[in-house]
């Protein structure tokens, strides 16, 4: 027998400034199912689910919930009526302790008065041994990894005890036995007979996991399959309009001479000890590893984020220091970050203003104002090289999907013009033909003579597109393995080495 419909959205709309980000949208979600919502990066994913959890207002459609017209004002609204949401982009209080995120605007109370620290806790403890969550309740947000803090969002989405949860790439930051575990969840909620939306650019865990797929296109509803039905090369050809017949570009770079050498460094406050590895000219290098093995670290320590503690690192042959990101980038490094709302958007400036901000000193006209004819010449050039849909240079970074935010960081490192290359997982949260584009660009990179560091929890994308992979496992390297003559399971075990 055939679940009812749960949730019902018809003819949605929903315009911005200069763009059409929603064209009579519909979407249909059965009660004991998952449903996968796909699509390129700008397709409209996050603004349905925006205006469906009242994040947005909608200019048109209609919205049945359990059979009932709903229009919810914000996102309190919507959580009081049995709609969740995990975000792609975690928001939370970082200064508080998890038991105070999980509760915060809805704090049990004694008397209506008295927040009950004991309550609090005991039912944490309840959420967190039905979902088999170890994550400390009493620990600081701020500590946590980002993947035992998406973990803390997906166990708050639960507790609303919800008809509908909205998972946003919930597996962005997650490790593979962290991905196993969240779809434990999902296939309970799913046995309860709650509706479960599930957004994700991985196409293995979309037909593994979903029931329905829904696809868009440019704001636009395309087609809505079962999953059984589809095939990855079907969900791409419907997802962006074309063909695409290999994942990964020919790799024609040629790693020559030794760029960087690194000996023995280490990082005060973190595990990374003593690591020791070089970087070719023209080179990839991957970064692999679990979940706080210390890939992050690697790459803060290099451009000086992190306070080193020892070792040393040579750049074309002399020492250099890196204590700043300052004096990183003078001595030609970049950094792309793991956590783009986090550290590397200014979400309330525009495109123009987070593309050129890295690079100001070559604006500056007579050392007192900056050539605004110049940044906006380079603004325009990263926007067409790096394939961003924007309406234009004045709009605001936090408007546009989190795929088309990345390109504007690739972007704003591309225009300091560095000898190195730091990626930390660079494809997060972009689609599949978005990613493609990004691994053109780091292998055009490389031909130009670039030395590349990209850190990646994806395997396939390392396997495809480095030379060589170093694996780290408990803050030490593990080893180092041809990517051409590798595989999966040799990285995995190098991973466990020093767990």
């Amino acid at each position: 027998m055939e679940q009812q419909a749960l949730l019902e959205m018809r003819g949605i709309s929903k315009e911005f400034p200069g763009v059409k980000a929603l064209d009579n949208v519909s979407l249909t979600v059965r009660a004991g199912t998952v449903h996968a919502l796909m699509g390129e990066n700008g397709a409209g994913k996050s603004t349905l689910m925006k205006c469906l959890f009242g994040i947005y207002r909608k200019d048109a459609g209609t919205i049945m919930l359990d059979g009932k017209e709903v229009s919810f004002r914000s996102s309190k609204e919507a959580l009081e009526n049995g709609v969740a949401m995990v975000h792609q982009e975690l928001n939370q209080a970082l200064t508080r302790s998890v038991q105070d995120n999980l509760w915060l605007g809805r704090y049990p109370k004694v008397g209506g008065i008295m927040v009950s620290e004991s309550i609090m806790a005991k039912r944490t403890k309840e959420i967190f041994d039905t979902l088999e969550v170890t994550v400390n309740p009493k620990a600081i947000m701020s500590t946590l990894p980002v993947s035992q803090r998406q973990m803390v969002e997906i166990a708050k989405a639960v507790s609303y005890d919800s008809k509908i949860i909205v998972f946003d790439e919930p597996t962005s930051s997650l490790t593979e036995t962290e991905v196993e575990h969240l779809f434990r969840i999902i296939n309970m909620l799913r046995d309860k007979g709650c509706g479960i939306i599930y957004i994700s650019h991985k196409m293995e865990e979309i037909l593994r996991i979903s029931d329905d797929v829904t696809i868009m296109r440019d704001g636009q509803w395309v087609a809505t399959r079962p999953a059984s039905e589809l095939t990855m090369d079907e969900i791409i050809r419907l997802m962006v309009g074309r063909e695409l017949t290999n994942r990964f570009p020919p790799k024609t770079n040629q790693p020559g001479d030794v760029i960087l050498d690194v000996k023995n460094m280490s990082g005060r406050y973190t595990r990374l000890h003593d690591a020791t590895f070089q970087l070719r000219k023209g080179e990839i290098l991957g970064v692999a590893g679990l979940d706080g093995s210390g890939r992050t670290e690697v790459l803060e320590n290099l451009f000086g984020v992190m306070t080193r503690e020892g070792g040393t690192i040579t750049l074309n042959g002399k020492e250099i220091k890196n204590r700043t990101p300052k004096e990183a980038i003078k001595n030609g490094f970049a950094l792309l970050t793991e956590e783009r709302r986090a550290t590397g958007i200014f979400g309330i400036r525009d495109i123009k203003e987070n593309t050129v901000i890295s690079n100001l000193k070559e604006y500056l006209m007579g050392g007192i104002c900056l050539s605004d004819s110049k940044m906006r010449k380079d603004t325009d050039w990263s926007i067409q090289a790096m394939h961003i849909k924007t309406p234009s240079q004045k709009t605001q970074i936090r408007s546009l999907s989190g795929g088309n935010q990345q390109k504007v960081i690739i972007g704003r490192w591309l225009l300091t013009k560095p000898d190195i290359l730091l990626l930390d997982e660079p494809t997060r949260g972009i689609d599949v033909g978005a990613k493609y584009e990004i691994y053109q660009l780091i292998i055009d990179l490389a031909n130009e003579g670039k030395g590349v560091i990209m850190v990646s929890s994806e395997m396939p994308e390392l396997l495809g597109v480095c030379d060589r992979i170093m694996v780290m496992s408990g803050g030490q390297v593990a080893g180092e393995v041809d990517a051409r003559n590798t595989s999966q399971e040799e990285i995995l075990t190098l991973a466990a080495k020093y767990v």
